[in-house]
């Protein structure tokens, strides 16, 4: 009885084992292939791409709504949504060079300088907040924000739809895609669709991380192991290689006086341990994004590198080192989303 016994408990625990395999193996195929609806009536999709690493490959853009994106990327690019018509979501967010302005921060109507850097619009559908302090948790909410700050673009939404309604191509377009015609929720539903559509396609580190061995060059493959093994990857991970986290910036003893003008969260919760939290920005397409950090003080990616491992990691890197990231970061850089090229 006592062999039976033990080989019944042990048969028992090998049927277990086999089925919690089994479920992980489908869970993990799931995770990889099911297709991931946003939250905008599924104007836009994406199926997910897993990879057995700290840095995950984009989501792929299967679908979107071509009526809705159109006409978000035509608002987007529209200076009628700020009070004096001369400012458009375009004007702080370039979208064929990065997504970003290239200033240290925005310039809003009247040549109004903002507080901080702008960031990319670029994947920031991936990010999990928005904003550099995280104010807002989505592209929905983000959206009214800069229409109606006074620093940027000044405006109300009784002023921005009173314009709309006097162009007849926007007129059309919105009562061919919703009977409500020009609302502040149809403004909102397009300009997020386009937004949610703006994912870098081709990017060398994604094909890398899928398989393709030959997407990076060797020095980016330095650069790679160097990224990990340093530790870059705590901050800098998941599919938008960032923008997933809040954290402090480094060590303050470390970091230049010019960071530290912006005690960031904090202005936000007044809660003390959020001075200077910021949410880590993304990575992705970053050669394309300077000038860096969110007061765009540092002007070389080569420069905001050291700045991150002595601040960040206690390290003085060699400048092998440094060249080996810096090449690896232009890996990040994708081709042009695909609604940019309709």
């Amino acid at each position: 009885m006592g062999i039976k016994y033990v080989v019944a408990v042990f048969s028992a625990l090998a049927m277990v084992f086999l089925t919690l395999a089994l479920q992980f193996y489908f869970f993990k195929d799931t995770r990889r292939h099911q297709p991931v609806i946003n939250n905008s009536a599924d104007l836009v999709t994406y199926s997910s791409q897993w990879v057995d690493a700290a840095i995950q490959p984009l989501p792929r853009l299967e679908h979107y709504d071509v009526g809705w994106v159109q006409l978000g990327k035509a608002l987007f690019k529209s200076p009628l949504l700020s009070a004096d018509n001369t400012t458009s979501c375009a004007s702080c967010h370039d979208l064929y060079n990065g997504g970003d302005d290239g200033f240290p921060v925005s310039v809003g109507i009247n040549q109004q300088l903002g507080n901080r850097n702008a960031p990319s619009v670029i994947n920031a559908v991936f990010n999990f907040r928005q904003f550099w302090d995280g104010r807002s948790p989505d592209l929905t909410s983000q959206l009214p924000l800069p229409i109606h700050n006074p620093l940027e673009m000044a405006s109300n939404w009784p002023q921005v739809i009173g314009k709309l309604n006097q162009q007849p191509h926007f007129v059309n377009s919105f009562e061919a895609l919703s009977e409500d015609g020009i609302t502040p929720e149809n403004i909102t539903k397009a300009i997020v669709a386009f937004q949610m559509s703006l994912v870098s396609e081709n990017t060398p580190i994604d094909a890398y991380l899928l398989g393709n061995q030959q997407a990076l060059t060797a020095q980016q493959q330095r650069g790679y192991r160097k990224f990990v093994e340093l530790g870059c990857v705590t901050c800098h991970q998941g599919r938008n290689i960032g923008g997933n986290i809040y954290q402090k910036m480094g060590r303050l003893d470390r970091m230049p006086k010019a960071l530290l003008n912006d005690a960031g969260r904090y202005q936000l919760t007044r809660n003390e341990q959020d001075k200077f939290v910021f949410k880590v920005p993304s990575l992705r397409n970053v050669a394309h994004t300077g000038p860096y950090f969110h007061n765009g003080s540092v002007v070389q990616l080569s420069d905001a590198i050291r700045i991150m491992a002595s601040g960040q990691l206690g390290l003085e890197l060699s400048d092998e080192d440094v060249s080996d990231l810096e090449a690896l970061l232009h890996a990040f850089s994708g081709e042009l989303p695909r609604s940019l090229k309709e």
